[in-house]
């Protein structure tokens, strides 16, 4: 049975119990109000009443095709021939196309799940992009895409809660538009469809599988996710065929055989340019801006940083509780009302002249002020075991990966503000969860300790870990497509190659602190949440005077020691809170306003 609503508009649509609230409706109304040209969406599902998902995809997709005149949607059987000639087995799936019979417009772009989560921001791209009928990709993606000979279905799998999942679809998605009919996108909720995680292994999203032996965790860069599209590779171990140092393949690829020449960068001008488009980089924007210093954001995974993967903030000034993709949505709203915010955009080099240099993988940006938010990322245990199971049982993200541990035993290292939040975080998602704390008091908010009472979290004190424990699994399949994944903060809003033979968590070897006592204790998944290490190595290699923790040194106006470079955020260490961040980015914006006007290194007269 095929079923269209693209017409029962009218009286009917008046009538009609919504799936989509009305300011939601309103929203998208606004949203897609200049789409161009048709999009199509094509709905599967099995029939199966239990299945709520079933109901929510397709009641979802009906609401934007009787509020949006370009969009249509039709209803398919999962035992149609429809399904049978697309290929779908599972309830339910959706496609975004353009519904015409050009193959060069045969764009195949699937979501396996209602993308009702996180991933519905993926949606509401897909059907920009279609609509126009462009790709999106830089030119040094397209480049390299062009070189794809074989056809590719990469699956990337997500869950409801993560921020990065979209943007590592969005690659997968671009990538099909490019290449209509070689290029095949598909999103997979990995919560709603666990055998098929089971089967690739997925541990930990965003995961992309781009065939059956070749799989990478983590957001990526663009053109490192094309790249590995086009040649089933990792780039680590590309970068060594071609004599290449691992750690700079940003730079290596944007400039070297698939990629342009440093000349074919774009150039832009600017009075200021922030790294991080965390809470410290958007309120340095919004205060350049306001100033009258035209300013730029770039940031290498998404807007938001750590804030992206709070479950809830309690402790910011004007909201009593509040999400933190929430608000970091509100921050990035009105960050872009006055500055250019840019992500997916990694910094490979930063050179100091007349103007500052900040090179990319997409321009080249001159600017008479430098700021630093970059942030801090997690900070790693260590622990044997570590770095095999990452992606297999260890996460250092709750709101990411919390999903896929409902109802099993998981553990929670750490004693501070985050491991407490995620520990009540993973209790909601249904999670048992355990704290392993290697003190005897926490270090966390009272707030947060009389929440973990009251839910009757376990909290084994005084003890540390000594050794991640897990099993041997069989690999997808036999190949060389993948390499020992990083661990850290590179694992969720960065990227590490995922190993098909790297078994699963079964639990962890413990030693109290005070007794030494070794004990095993059976856990399915280890999260970490120990502190933070701040991301400051670009600016120590511009010489800027670090702190003992690594931290980057700044006077009371985030001045470093080298005149136009400011820092701002948790990588100048310190509190590490939200309102602490924005605080001292505003400060670093006004401090590199006033001296742009009354330059404190120069002599008078000069």
């Amino acid at each position: 049975m095929k079923l269209s609503v693209s017409n029962s508009r009218g009286k009917d649509a008046a009538d009609r119990d919504w799936f989509i609230p009305e300011d939601g409706r309103k929203q998208l109304t606004q949203l897609f109000a200049k789409l161009p040209n048709p999009v199509v969406l094509d709905v599967f599902t099995d029939g199966d009443e239990k299945n709520a998902f079933n109901g929510y995809t397709r009641r979802f997709a009906e609401d934007l095709s009787l509020i949006i005149d370009k969009i249509s949607m039709y209803h398919h059987a999962l035992d149609s021939e429809e399904a049978r000639r697309r290929d779908v087995t599972l309830s339910p799936t959706l496609f975004v196309g353009t519904g015409e019979a050009d193959p060069k417009l045969d764009y195949r772009i699937r979501f396996t799940g209602a993308p009702l989560g996180e991933e519905g921001r993926a949606l509401v791209e897909s059907i920009f992009l279609v609509s126009l009928r462009q790709s999106g990709l830089t030119e040094t993606s397209r480049r390299i895409l062009s070189e794809l000979k074989e056809p590719r279905r990469p699956r990337v799998f997500s869950s409801p809660g993560c921020p990065y999942c979209p943007g590592q679809f969005m690659h997968a998605a671009k990538c099909a538009i490019e290449r209509p009919g070689l290029v095949e996108a598909e999103c997979v909720n990995s919560d709603e469809f666990p055998d098929l995680s089971r089967k690739f292994g997925v541990g930990s999203v965003p995961h992309t599988q781009y065939d059956d032996a070749h799989k990478a965790i983590g957001l990526m860069p663009e053109e490192r996710f094309v790249l590995e599209l086009v040649t089933l590779k990792n780039a680590e171990e590309l970068m060594r065929e071609h004599g290449m140092e691992p750690g700079h393949e940003g730079h290596d690829h944007a400039h070297g055989a698939h990629g342009m020449d440093p000349e074919g960068l774009d150039v832009v001008e600017t009075d200021m340019v922030v790294l991080g488009a965390g809470p410290a980089g958007l309120s340095a924007a919004i205060y350049g801006e306001r100033s009258g210093m035209k300013t730029v954001v770039l940031d290498k995974s998404v807007v938001g940083g750590q804030v992206t993967v709070t479950p809830v903030v309690e402790n910011y000034p004007g909201f009593t509780d509040i999400a933190g993709l929430k608000l970091v949505e509100v921050l990035s709203a009105h960050a872009r009302q006055y500055a250019t915010v840019r992500e997916g955009e990694t910094v490979h080099e930063v050179k100091i002249g007349k103007l500052i240099e900040v090179y990319t993988n997409r321009a080249v940006y001159l600017c008479k002020a430098l700021v630093f938010a970059t942030g801090a990322q997690w900070r790693k245990l260590d622990a044997p075991g570590e770095g095999r199971f990452y992606g297999r049982g260890v996460s250092y993200c709750a709101s990411c990966d919390g999903f896929m541990y409902r109802g099993k035993r998981v553990a929670m290292i750490g004693g501070g503000n985050s491991a407490l939040t995620d520990a009540l975080h993973l209790k909601n998602l249904g999670a048992e969860v355990t704290i392993i704390h290697r003190r005897d008091s926490f270090r966390a908010e009272k707030a947060l300790q009389d929440s973990l009472e009251r839910e009757g979290i376990a909290v084994i004190w005084d003890t540390v870990v000594e050794e991640i424990l897990g099993d041997s699994v069989a690999p997808v399949d036999k190949g060389d497509g993948g390499q020992e994944g990083k661990d850290g903060k590179d694992a969720a809003p960065g990227t590490a190659p995922a190993e098909a033979d790297t078994g699963v968590v079964r639990g962890i070897r413990v030693r109290n602190v005070k007794t030494d006592a070794v004990s095993e204790l059976p856990f399915d998944g280890v999260f970490v949440a120990i502190g933070h290490i701040p991301n400051s190595e670009q600016a120590a290699e511009l010489g800027v005077v670090l702190e003992r923790d690594g931290s980057i040194k700044v006077d009371r106006h985030m001045r470093t020691n080298i005149p136009r470079i400011y820092a701002a955020g948790d990588v100048t260490g310190g509190v590490r809170q939200i309102v602490t961040a924005v605080g001292s980015g505003a400060t670093a914006a006004l401090a590199a306003f006033e001296d742009t006007q009354n330059p404190y290194w120069k002599k008078k007269g000069e």
